[in-house]
């Protein structure tokens, strides 16, 4: 199969030739990698320079907001990177810069999506270094779900959920809109992906009313917004993150934030929601 993969990449210096020697490394090698560099300041734009002799990566230079906040700074790249690619391929993959993928990860991710036109998204696990410098999986949503850092996409299911959001809760409800044109997501516990930086260390303050802020455009509502806070703040052991969430809902909810889907794809979504929650009480 063949695939794409657009990297969007914000001061990355300090990792992103370990991700794109990863990708060199692959057993199934990519037809192209777009490599976004979003308003660099450090040496990430040496660094894809280096790679962009052979032809198969290629440097795209733009701007977005200045403020690292989760969602919209990273879509709004990888879109970009997106328009210089055509549509001959079978997935298309968001790579984060700074993850280091095992060699066969492409072949494998490839594998799962011959193997059933159903699925949809496919992805590893993403494994980041503990205090003691251990490897550990790190993965706090259910184990159905792919993390952002490592999404691919079959080309039917990401042109039925028309490419990716440009907001906070892009790589959840992209997952649910999936379900909703009958894709299903698949993951497979022996890729492991090392994360070289952990999940949230650069994000600025305003981040932590965001998730809220995406329950509310996702049609949550507030009783599945609050149970899934609920969640969050126990998974976390950090009380702050259930009230942080309700707030930012609130806050939505008072400035009538646009919602990322149509009234039928959210009551799809709450029903759905609504069925997980029922299943791990009973």
């Amino acid at each position: 199969m063949e695939y794409y993969i657009v990297i969007p990449a914000h001061n990355e210096a300090l990792f992103l030739e370990d991700t794109l020697q990863s990708i060199t490394n692959q057993t199934l090698a990519p037809k192209k990698v777009i490599i976004v560099n979003d308003n660099s300041t450090d040496d990430t734009e040496l660094i894809i320079d280096r790679y962009t002799a052979n032809g198969r990566f290629v440097k795209l230079n733009t701007s977005s907001s200045e403020e690292h906040l989760p969602g919209s700074k990273v879509i709004h790249a990888f879109s970009k990177g997106l328009a210089l690619l055509d549509e001959q391929y079978d997935f298309i993959v968001k790579l984060d810069a700074d993850v280091i993928l095992p060699k066969n990860y492409f072949e494998e991710i490839s594998a799962l999506f011959k193997s059933d036109p159903k699925i949809g998204i496919a992805g590893g696990f993403i494994y980041e270094k503990d205090t003691l410098g251990e490897w550990k999986l790190n993965h706090p949503m259910h184990l159905k779900h792919v993390r952002g850092a490592i999404k691919a996409y079959s080309k039917a299911c990401f042109k039925a959920i028309g490419g990716l959001k440009c907001a906070m809760g892009w790589d959840t409800v992209d997952e649910l809109l999936a379900q909703y044109h009958g894709f299903a997501i698949s993951t497979e516990k022996t890729l492991q992906v090392k994360h070289l930086r952990p999940t949230g260390d650069r994000y600025n303050k305003k981040a932590k009313l965001l998730q809220g802020k995406a329950m509310f455009t996702m049609r949550y509502g507030i009783m599945i917004t609050c149970i899934a806070s609920l969640k969050m703040a126990w998974k976390q052991n950090k009380a702050a993150a259930f009230f942080d969430n309700m707030k930012g809902y609130f806050m939505a909810k008072k400035t009538k934030e646009p919602f990322l889907v149509s009234p039928l794809e959210g009551h799809f979504i709450r029903t759905l929601r609504w069925k997980g929650i029922r299943k791990q009480l009973f």
